[in-house]
């Protein structure tokens, strides 16, 4: 069978009633998701996807770390799948789209494929990776990590949230630990569709962003510790203010990542002071930050410039900090081969597109270090994600599919 034409395309109405009935698990309280990993409604979510894959005629793997794994068989049962897939868990106040269309739009491109008796050399694999946003259990892409040689098993399953439960305990509470060993898997290749999260592509009015790399990352867990005292009564040059430790180092992260633009992020996340009383100067804050770029030398200036500053800062005001990094990689860079199946995609079926760098973390991410991958973007409005308003046109998510489609086509290799 020759390559697929331009005229091969996803049904773009099934592929939204899908992101809409998947949208239904888990709801937030503002329109979006609450489907936190290793919750009720993250298993929920779970079978709804299995029972979508084996109705189209897929079988389901399940590894240790709860990774599912829909393979469509190829002609050669000796030839590595092609993989695409993204994470179907999300934030707190999630989106219906971070990761979700990843899932989905390959769904959909395997539905196609069957549709069109579409065959290929390559078996094709459509996964769910678990633990992704990592919000519940940190770090982020915390599977797929594990499934990458990043991170042992022993260790993700000690992983707590914050209620102090064990990642393992939950994954065997909600009942999908499977039975695969984690990283066993052989992959050919791998393409992950996601939307930008950011603003770039609607802004420039492109369909498509060309992935070429993504951005490494340093997540630093701070602790900054005064003493609490009485906020009417202690005079103010007695006073050792935690919280006044982490508005000088919020500042500090702002210049840092400014100094070093276009090429890097940072900012202050997730923030616990204590004791949290109107009237009790905080006697500790323990807070993130979040450094990022996709050159490993800013990364690790910015690295170098907070190690050197933020102490000095602490003590001047007569409080200490203890940091220590609870989250890192290095700045991928995808695979050429991959990349240009991607481009070449977009531009066989017309769509407008720009090379762009993921300016957040992925799965791929952690793949792109044991097996050829590259991702594929589509816009979202306002570049609005991590958020209930996170929104897409039901365009943008198919022609982000369409591309995805035809990449892995070329990749598995059509045979007549």
């Amino acid at each position: 069978m020759p390559a697929p034409g331009e005229n091969l395309r996803i049904d773009p109405a099934r592929l939204w009633d899908s992101l809409m009935e998947m949208a239904k698990i888990g709801p937030g309280i503002a329109g979006g998701n609450n489907r936190q990993t290793l919750t009720d409604a993250d298993s929920e979510g779970r079978h709804l996807f299995k029972r979508w894959c084996e109705a189209a005629g897929m079988t389901m793997g399940v590894d240790t770390m709860g990774n599912m794994f829909a393979t469509r068989a190829g002609t050669d049962p000796d030839a590595a799948p092609v993989y695409m897939g993204s994470h179907l868990d999300t934030q707190p106040t999630g989106g219906k789209y971070d990761g979700v269309l990843g899932v989905l739009g390959a769904l959909e491109a395997v539905r196609t494929m069957n549709d069109l008796g579409i065959r290929t050399k390559h078996p094709i694999v459509v996964v769910n990776w678990t633990n992704e946003e990592g919000t519940r259990f940190a770090p982020a892409m915390l599977a797929s990590g594990v499934f990458a040689g990043k991170h042992s098993q022993d260790w993700a399953y000690d992983r707590v949230d914050h209620d102090g439960k064990r990642f393992g305990d939950e994954l065997k509470r909600i009942g999908w630990v499977g039975e695969e060993t984690v990283g066993a898997r052989k992959i050919h290749a791998l393409f992950e569709l996601h939307i930008e999260q950011g603003p770039i592509l609607e802004a420039e009015g492109k369909d498509i962003g060309v992935v070429t790399h993504g951005q490494g990352l340093r997540w630093i867990e701070c602790t900054v510790t005064g003493k609490e005292s009485h906020t009417g009564s202690t005079p103010m040059p007695m006073r050792r203010n935690a919280g006044r430790g982490l508005a000088l180092i919020t500042e500090l992260v702002h210049e840092i990542a400014m100094k070093h633009q276009p090429n890097a992020v940072g900012a202050i996340g997730h923030i616990d002071v204590y004791p949290n009383s109107r009237n009790i100067i905080p006697g500790k804050v323990v807070f993130t930050i979040d450094f990022r770029s996709h050159l490993l030398d800013v990364i690790e200036a910015m690295m170098a410039e907070f190690e050197a500053k933020a102490p000095g800062l602490c003590e001047g005001i007569g409080v200490s900090l203890d940091w220590k990094i609870v989250g890192q990689f290095n700045p991928p860079a995808f695979n050429e081969d991959c990349v240009k199946a991607v481009r070449s995609a977009a531009e066989k079926l017309g769509y407008t597109h720009r090379d762009i760098v993921s300016g957040a973390g992925h799965d791929a991410c952690w793949i792109n270090d044991v097996a050829p991958t590259a991702m594929i973007m589509c816009p979202c409005v306002d570049g609005l994600s991590h958020n209930e308003a996170e929104d897409i046109s039901p365009e943008w998510a198919a022609a982000g599919t369409d591309v995805l489609l035809h990449a892995v086509l070329e990749t598995a290799e059509v045979v007549g």
